[in-house]
């Protein structure tokens, strides 16, 4: 009982947490500067204070709104777009040096030529995200497509279905789990471009925040952004993971 009450507790995180936590506390009492390393209680002390001021809400609004648009936009093109392409040979091959060579460009160095073709305004921003969460996307699902069992395939024709019966049937769902992986690289890809976007071109948002909190040298402001973007970025997951496993739970994700 022991043992497995244990093997729930290192399962949960929560030991993690701890670990970290206590390294946390550790170094910045050692270190003793909260200009360069601040405490724990600091950085709770300042999400408190930017809640108390509505900053927080006001960013936290700003960069989540963001990432859905971006994160969303991405999935309607990408996963629909990668099951084309994946299912049919002649396309594959042309699309595959390119892929190759775009999704090795990040899309901070992108942000110059974004700025000059959407402007300054949310265009650029959620332009970027959705760059950066594309290619995830896109790859995971064409190899989805690619990976699908051609013994299926074959019993499925032989058995009288369609091209297209066979597409939807035996290839979409065989590319479920893929594509669900995918989903969640190209959020996890939003959440890290929602900060650099906002960082070189935004006026809020939790990358602003945290690039702003220099300038009044308020290194616990930036710590306050940092965190709560992980635990939003964590929630996020955890939240995306859930309901995949209750609604693709047939297709083998877990």
């Amino acid at each position: 009982m022991m043992k497995d009450n244990a093997i729930k507790v290192l399962k949960s995180g929560v030991l993690s947490w701890i670990i970290f936590l206590l390294i946390w506390i550790i170094g910045a009492a050692l270190i003793g500067d909260d200009y360069f390393l601040p405490s724990p209680q600091r950085t709770l002390q300042g999400i408190i204070d930017l809640i108390a001021d509505g900053t927080m809400g006001t960013d936290v609004a700003a960069s989540l709104g963001r990432i859905v648009k971006g994160w969303l936009l991405a999935v309607f093109v990408a996963v629909p777009l990668g099951l084309l392409v994946g299912n049919f040979r002649p396309v594959r091959w042309i699309i595959e040096p390119l892929l190759s060579l775009f999704q090795f460009i990040p899309a901070i160095a992108l942000t110059t030529l974004f700025l000059m073709w959407f402007g300054v305004g949310e265009e650029s921003k959620i332009a970027l995200i959705f760059y950066a969460a594309f290619f995830p996307m896109f790859v995971n699902t064409i190899a989805g497509v690619v990976s699908t069992d051609m013994s299926l395939i074959e019993a499925a024709s032989c058995m009288g279905a369609s091209k297209l019966r066979v597409f939807f049937t035996v290839v979409i769902p065989s590319a479920v789990s893929n594509i669900f992986t995918g989903v969640r690289l190209g959020l996890g890809s939003s959440f890290t471009c929602v900060v650099a976007a906002e960082m070189l071109v935004g006026s809020d948002g939790l990358g602003y925040l945290i690039n702003s909190s220099k300038l009044y040298y308020k290194t616990y402001n930036a710590f306050a952004g940092i965190a709560v973007l992980a635990v939003l970025g964590f929630v996020a997951d955890r939240l995306l993971q859930y309901i995949g496993r209750k609604a693709l739970k047939h297709y083998g994700v877990k």
